[in-house]
């Protein structure tokens, strides 16, 4: 209860950013032309979409499971299955608060600790990041001619030039800090128990990140990887195709949203409402052209159904995990 009303600030601003975000996005559609656009729109290639989000989630299990079985080999895909689906269904409501949620669940069963579940959701997440860079790379590659002039003067120039000196030297501080922190609490573990609880989380911490390196299959791990982040690519097409609007768009292009969208997830608001759309529809508006009201078609459209999904998927899980308890 106690940690739960410090994380209520955290949660109170995630939610008022999101009201924010919507705001902006939403603040000036054309709801005549929103609803005629949705009119138009291709219900097949949205069961697709669907099809896609599903693989998606379904790999992401398999590549967490995988991760963890060097710590617990009897972990059952099932159980992983719904700990992931819950733990999304949480994170629509409290960004962040799912990743706690499934660790709790899969370390449950003692295979694991939650310190080693929780590494391995940190070696998840910065696989992702490592993936979002990497779909950058290749939209830019494939498409300079079209993403070049966007990307230096919208991302790479506002960026650079908000970097002040002074900036520099607050990161530098805190890399300093942060790293003399980690030394005093491994320096000191024996002699203080605080220090000494923390040196043992960052040691479980530790443990599950490295599990990557007994795993038998370790080419999996790859695997699982590319076709997640392949699924997202073909989601974001699937969603262009729905529209008669963005038909034209190609799969070079979804991989350059599917980037953008992604980089919502990473704004703490609740299931990325509002960022999502606000990005989606800034990007399909000033890099092709797009009406500010068919940009927020296609994010709503991506967004809820994805959403949708997720939360059908975790009530499912959390029924399947609770007749399981009463048996």
């Amino acid at each position: 209860m106690g940690v739960m009303n410090k994380n209520v600030p955290k949660y109170v601003i995630s939610f008022i950013l999101a009201g924010v975000l919507v705001y902006f996005a939403f603040r000036s559609v054309d709801w005549t032309a929103f609803w005629g656009g949705l009119a138009e729109t291709r219900w097949v290639w949205i069961i697709l979409f669907i099809i896609f989000s599903v693989l998606a989630l379904f790999l992401r299990e398999e590549r967490w499971r995988a991760i963890i079985e060097p710590n617990d080999p009897q972990v059952k895909r099932l159980d992983v299955w719904d700990a992931t689906n819950v733990g999304n269904v949480v994170n629509v409501v409290l960004p962040g608060a799912g990743e706690f949620v499934r660790c709790g669940y899969v370390s449950r069963r003692g295979g694991i600790s939650y310190d080693k579940a929780f590494g391995t959701i940190v070696l998840e997440r910065i696989c992702d990041m490592v993936a979002i860079l990497i779909l950058f790379v290749l939209a830019l590659t494939t498409g300079w001619s079209k993403f070049g002039s966007f990307f230096m003067e919208q991302i790479w120039r506002p960026a650079a030039s908000g970097m002040s000196f002074s900036a520099w030297w607050l990161i530098a501080g805190a890399v300093v800090i942060i790293g003399g922190g980690i030394w005093a609490v491994f320096r000191y573990r024996d002699s203080n128990k605080v220090f000494g609880k923390i040196a043992s989380w960052f040691a479980g911490l530790g443990a599950g990140f490295a599990s990557i390196a007994h795993m038998k299959r370790k080419w999996l791990f790859v695997l699982y990887t590319v076709g997640i982040w392949t699924m997202y690519v073909l989601m974001s097409w699937a969603g262009f195709k729905a529209l008669p609007m963005l038909d034209s768009l190609t799969f070079t292009d979804a991989l350059f949203i599917s980037a953008v969208g992604n980089i919502a997830s990473v704004i703490p608001v609740p299931g990325g409402i509002g960022a999502y759309h606000y990005l989606i529809a800034l990007t399909l508006q000033n890099l092709y052209g797009a009406s500010w009201d068919n940009g927020i078609l296609y994010a709503t459209l991506c967004h809820e159904t994805h959403a949708i999904l997720i939360i059908v998927l975790g009530i499912a899980s959390y029924v399947r995990i609770t007749l399981a308890k009463r048996r």
